[in-house]
Order: C-alpha cells, then sequence, then structure tokens
C-alpha cells in the first residue's frame, strides 16, 4: 500500500506540473525548440563549408600557390561566341588581378577542339594554354592522352564547395572526371520559342517531342531551324531528337558500337530528311551558331531558338530583347544536361595561376555574378544551389555518339 501510495502522490506530482505549466510557457518552449531545429543542415552545413575553406585556405599547400601564382598570366581558351559570357570573363579577370595579382587572358575560340589539337600537337610539352573550358568527348580525349593536369580537387580550396552528389558531377558524357577536371557550370538544353509556334491552343505547354516540332514545321514553313553542327547546341538538339525517337535506349548512354549505330541512327536520318524541307532556307544552310539563330529569332525571322542556358530566356525578356509572352521549352523525358568544366592542361606554363583562377570562378561571389549577371549561368556550388530554376533531366549521350552524330550528318547534310 505504501507504494501505490508514493506511485499516486508521483503522478498527482507531476499533473500538478503540468497544470501549473501555462500555454505561455508552452509556445515559449516551443518556439525554442523550433529555433533550434530550424539552425537547418543546411545552414549549418554552409557554416561547416565556410570553416573548412578557411582552414583549406591557410593551409600550407595553398599558401605556396599563392605565391607562385603571383604575377603570372594565365591564357585562358574558352568559347568566345556569346558577349553575356565574354563580359562575365572580363569581370573575373579584374576581380582576379586586384584580389591575387594574377593577369587572366580570354582567348576566344568558335570550339574548343582548336586548343585540343593544339595540345594534341605539342603532346605535353610546354604549353601557351594554362586553362581550357572543356567538356565531353574533348576532355574524354585528352584525359585518356595523358595531357591533362590531375588531382584538381585537392590543390584548390573552393572545390570543396561543388554540389557533387546533387548535381551528378561524377562524370563528363560517360567519363569519369577523376580530379582531371572541375565543374564550374551546368547546362541544360531548351528552346525558346514564339508563343504561337507550339502552343497556341496550350499557352501553358512546356515540354515538346519530335512530331511537335514536325508539325509545327509544317505550319509555319521556313520558320524552324537549328545551329550546324557540329557547333554543339546543334549537335545537341540532333541527340534530343535521337533520345525521344528510340525512346531514351540504354546503348545511347555507352560506347557507340557499330551494331548500336546501324540499329539506332536511321530513325534520326528518316526524321530529318521530312524536317529539313520545312524549316529555314529548306535546310540547305544553318545558323551558324546559338547566337546567330537567337540574333534571327530577335529579328522575327525565326521563331525558334535553342540554348543550354535554361536562365536565359528569363534574363533575354527582362532586357526586353525578346517578347514576354515567349516560351522555354523541353523534350518530353527531360533536357540533356551536362556540366561544362575547367582543365589545366599538363603543359600549362603557370598552373598556379590557372588554379588561382579556379579557385575563384568557384567562390560563391563569382558564381552568384554569373547567375545573376546577364549571362544566367547556374551555380554549381551548394550555398547557391537552387533547384526549382532547373529543369528536369535527361542523361547525356556517352561521348562517343557525338562525333559518329556530327561525321554522320555531315556526310548527309552538309555538302
Amino acid at each position: 500500500m505504501m507504494w501505490q501510495t508514493s506511485k499516486h502522490a508521483n503522478i498527482r506530482s507531476r499533473i500538478g506540473f503540468f497544470s501549473s505549466f501555462s500555454w505561455a510557457n508552452l509556445a515559449l518552449l516551443f518556439a525554442v525548440l523550433l529555433s533550434v531545429l530550424s539552425v537547418s543542415p543546411v545552414a549549418l552545413g554552409n557554416s561547416t563549408l565556410k570553416e573548412t575553406i578557411t582552414e583549406l585556405e591557410a593551409s600550407q599547400q595553398w599558401q605556396q600557390t599563392l605565391k607562385e601564382a603571383r604575377g603570372q598570366t594565365v591564357y585562358f581558351y574558352a568559347w568566345g561566341g556569346s558577349k553575356p559570357v565574354n563580359d562575365y570573363l572580363r569581370w573575373a579577370a579584374r576581380e582576379i588581378a586586384s584580389r591575387y595579382k594574377v593577369r587572366l587572358r580570354h582567348v576566344k575560340v568558335a570550339d574548343i577542339s582548336e586548343a585540343v589539337s593544339r595540345l594534341k600537337a605539342e603532346d605535353g610539352s610546354k604549353s601557351a594554354i594554362d586553362l581550357l573550358w572543356i567538356n565531353g568527348e574533348n576532355f574524354s580525349y585528352l584525359k585518356a592522352q595523358k595531357l591533362l593536369l590531375g588531382k584538381l580537387p585537392s590543390a584548390i580550396p573552393n572545390t570543396t564547395l561543388l554540389a557533387t552528389e546533387q548535381l551528378s558531377l561524377h562524370n563528363d558524357f560517360g567519363v569519369p572526371m577523376e580530379g582531371y577536371e572541375v565543374p564550374w557550370g551546368v547546362g541544360q538544353f531548351n528552346l525558346i520559342a514564339n508563343q504561337s509556334l507550339f502552343s497556341a491552343k496550350n499557352p501553358e505547354q512546356t515540354s515538346i517531342t519530335p512530331a511537335d516540332i514536325l508539325s509545327a514545321a509544317k505550319r509555319n514553313p521556313g520558320r524552324i531551324s537549328y545551329p550546324r553542327p557540329p557547333e554543339f547546341h546543334g549537335t545537341t538538339f540532333l541527340k534530343q531528337l535521337l533520345v525521344a525517337l528510340t525512346d531514351s535506349d540504354p546503348r545511347l548512354f555507352a560506347l557507340a558500337t557499330p551494331e548500336a549505330q546501324q540499329q539506332l541512327l536511321p530513325v534520326l536520318w528518316h526524321y530529318l530528311d521530312k524536317l529539313h524541307p520545312l524549316i529555314w532556307q529548306n535546310g540547305s544552310a544553318f545558323p551558324s551558331s546559338n547566337t546567330e539563330q537567337l540574333a534571327l529569332f530577335t529579328q522575327q525571322q525565326l521563331d525558334l531558338a535553342v540554348s543550354f542556358n535554361p536562365n536565359q530566356m528569363a534574363k533575354e525578356q527582362s532586357e526586353k530583347r525578346i517578347a514576354s509572352n515567349a516560351q522555354r521549352l523541353f523534350f518530353d523525358g527531360g533536357a540533356i544536361t551536362n556540366s561544362h568544366n575547367l582543365a589545366i592542361p599538363k603543359g600549362a606554363q603557370s598552373p598556379a595561376g590557372a588554379k588561382v583562377v579556379i579557385h575563384f570562378l568557384l567562390s560563391e561571389l563569382a558564381q552568384k555574378h554569373k547567375v545573376d549577371g546577364s549571362w544566367g549561368d547556374p551555380a554549381v556550388i551548394r550555398p547557391l544551389l537552387d533547384p526549382a530554376s532547373t529543369l528536369p533531366a535527361q542523361q547525356e549521350l556517352h561521348s562517343s555518339w557525338q562525333q559518329v552524330i556530327e561525321d554522320t550528318w555531315q556526310q548527309k547534310y552538309g555538302a
């Protein structure tokens, strides 16, 4: 009985405690718990990231890199066909010179294969190229030929910021990066169209099929085109068609064997044979680049433009270059998505300076300026990751398909 009395007393004591604990107290306790929980993993993660970066920047290895880089000139071979990109790199060059006393020189190329050919001829000897903007088959070739400097992530502090898992930044067109290049942006193939081209009956349409494009070309002859391959926007347009026409056949994401080519490619050429007579210049000529195609679009000579930047349409609209009712569209099944990357040739004369440039381009300042400026290229670092701004993703084809598609297209339609 004494045990029961004691037990009842304890129960009454607990009831008394809770009855005297006012709703105001309970609300306060809840608010405290909520504030603790609201220090989310993201916030904690960003705080931890900054601490890690600070430690890495203070390391003897990085301080030695900064010392060696001071006074160096970095020749950065990169695509020069876009004014927003060129403007961004001019801004970056000013910032890098001010912060690190490193001179960045943008060597503009129409296609990075020009630089790859030069590196191939140099065969690992001293090179005039210090830094490359690269991906796909060009990376695959240079990596296989052992012409790139490795272990970049362990040598550059800001690579710690990369959203590697969230954006699947391990492979480049099916080829493992393995530290031979560093992502600095993400591209997603999309179409910018006048609203009437596809969606007169459905202004909310966001995705299209090859059949939609063919139907639109029949209704609007001469108003559709795509950049001439091997310009990468044009080649990617062909790859998007091939993926859609073959229902994402798994063989497209592996080495392009002769058997796979024979079985999968005819459907693409059959489709283009029907499309080309209906497009701009009856398919006898093509825009030289996506920049030229966008110019034709803004001049109302075409109803369709292509882009690898999911933010480009919004940027163009904000600057009143295209109509506010234009539409951003992607292929059913998702937009082909890949990263564009930075690599240092093994024979670079200013490797330390090149590492400093990569470090800056991955900083929050540089990535935010890239997103918010006229370029609008999506960020690849965790503190600025914005899943809401990205399109549904389609895996990139294996790099071996690119040359096959371009060569065969040239034979069939390039004369």
